[in-house]
């Protein structure tokens, strides 16, 4: 998938197109719009590869149905009752031996919600607009472990709110090259690209990222993006 403003993502780091292999992937969708729900259960259920373990109509029902049903993916709308989608995102990470990945999904892509619930743990985010399958491909490519990133929304995003001063890159701790990677993990490359970009091993770039979310105290790659422009290690250039 290609990056831009209509919503299609960069998968960083997996492999797509291929098709869905091995086991089907779970996933929990909450939403406290039964409409939408149940629309969102249907369609996502006929694409291959995919089955819907289950619903949740609020942000206590999430988290109470994934510590239950252990889906691979909880598919989770920011805005609900109770408890919304970010502190969801965050307990439900917390409380979990084994968490499920976390995408968010959201109506709009500049909604301050879905920043936070980035910040939270939440591999990545979809919007409702988007055709099925890309909403299915995005459950699929954070079921194997990778983010969803939206360089050009996620610039807007962070950058359309005034920077909290208690974020703050602690630029010290990381080496050149660690920074080097954060930058271009920014732009949505995958790891694959960053070696070929950087003409080192795979290997390499993986121990890096590895580093750059350790000492970031970073939950995953998006987060780290997240925090690069925050701190405003990354300046965001509105030029795609």
């Amino acid at each position: 998938m290609t990056s831009s403003d209509t919503g299609e993502a960069v998968a960083t780091g997996a492999a797509t197109g291929a098709g869905p292999v091995g086991p089907p992937v779970t996933l929990l969708i909450a939403d406290d719009d039964e409409v939408t729900r149940s629309g969102l259960r249907t369609l996502l259920a006929s694409q291959p590869g995919i089955t819907v373990a289950g619903e949740a109509a609020d942000g206590v029902e999430a988290v109470e149905q994934a510590l239950r049903l252990r889906p691979d993916v909880v598919l989770m709308d920011v805005r609900m009752p109770r408890r919304n989608g970010i502190e969801a995102t965050r307990l439900l990470l917390a409380e979990s031996p084994d968490p499920p990945r976390v995408v968010v999904i959201t109506t709009f892509e500049n909604d301050d919600y879905v920043t936070a619930a980035l910040s939270a743990g939440a591999s990545g985010f979809v919007l409702k607009r988007l055709p099925v399958r890309q909403i299915a491909e995005a459950v699929r490519v954070a079921a194997a472990g990778e983010a969803i990133l939206f360089p050009a929304t996620l610039r807007r995003m962070v950058t359309a709110r005034p920077l909290s001063p208690t974020v703050a890159l602690p630029r010290a701790a990381l080496t050149g090259r660690e920074e080097l990677v954060l930058r271009l993990m920014a732009t949505g490359l995958s790891n694959p690209e960053i070696a070929r970009s950087l003409t080192v091993s795979l290997e390499t770039v993986k121990t890096h990222v590895g580093n750059v979310l350790t000492k970031l105290g970073a939950q995953n790659r998006t987060h780290a993006v997240v925090i690069a422009y925050e701190s405003g290690l990354v300046v965001p250039r509105f030029t795609d």
